[in-house]
């Protein structure tokens, strides 16, 4: 119960952010972005990076596989991006799921003229109504860079500001494109930083001094 309750508490912090941003910040913070922001091109290039991992990762794990299988065993500095991509993995899926479960409307209309906040003046929770017009929550793009950024965080502390610049990063180029709102992405960030450490404790903590 002990291992279980700081993921219990980040549970409840999450559903109490999400429900404030729901409430209060949402589309405020959506209509902003729209008529400020206009999705100006640098924040399209900001968000792309979970995108890259997303593809890196099936060729990580099938080659760390396999050198794990050949050595019986992966160093340090190979078993850290394995684990990443794995969680990046698991995350995906429960992400997949919970897409489908909350149904949430999108800020803008992108998909086969979805209905949105900015053009319709949409906006809610549509549970199991499916179709890529009601997949808004949570944000993928933040669920797969904390799912990375998480492993990185707890293996290379020394390097934290780092992974932190990036998860703020991709959440930065996500709202000026007004892809996704704030709720969306605080699910997003709660949800890979939950699996990433689930990830890194459920595989244990390795030898760091461990060459190979």
């Amino acid at each position: 119960m002990k291992t279980l309750r700081p993921y219990l508490w980040a549970l409840a912090a999450c559903a109490v952010l999400v429900t404030l941003a729901e409430l209060f910040v949402d589309r405020p913070a959506s209509t902003f972005a729209h008529a400020v922001l206009a999705g100006h091109p640098i924040f399209e290039t900001m968000q792309r990076l979970p995108e890259v991992l997303a593809v890196a990762a099936p060729i990580v794990l099938v080659a760390g596989g396999l050198a794990h299988l050949g050595r019986g065993g992966l160093p340090f500095w190979a078993l850290v991006p394995f684990r990443a991509a794995i969680s990046l993995v698991a995350a995906g899926a429960i992400k997949d799921a919970l897409k489908y479960a909350f149904g949430h409307t999108w800020p803008e209309t992108w998909i086969n003229r979805n209905p949105s906040w900015i053009q319709d003046g949409v906006y809610g929770f549509f549970p199991f109504h499916g179709g890529r017009g009601y997949a808004s929550f949570p944000s993928g793009h933040m669920t797969i860079i904390t799912a990375v950024a998480g492993v990185l965080w707890i293996a290379w502390p020394r390097l934290r500001p780092l992974w932190a610049l990036g998860v703020l990063n991709t959440a930065v180029g996500l709202y000026g494109m007004d892809y996704h709102f704030v709720g969306d992405m605080t699910a997003g960030t709660f949800l890979g930083s939950m699996v990433a450490a689930a990830t890194w404790q459920i595989a244990g903590d390795p030898d760091r001094r461990k060459a190979g």
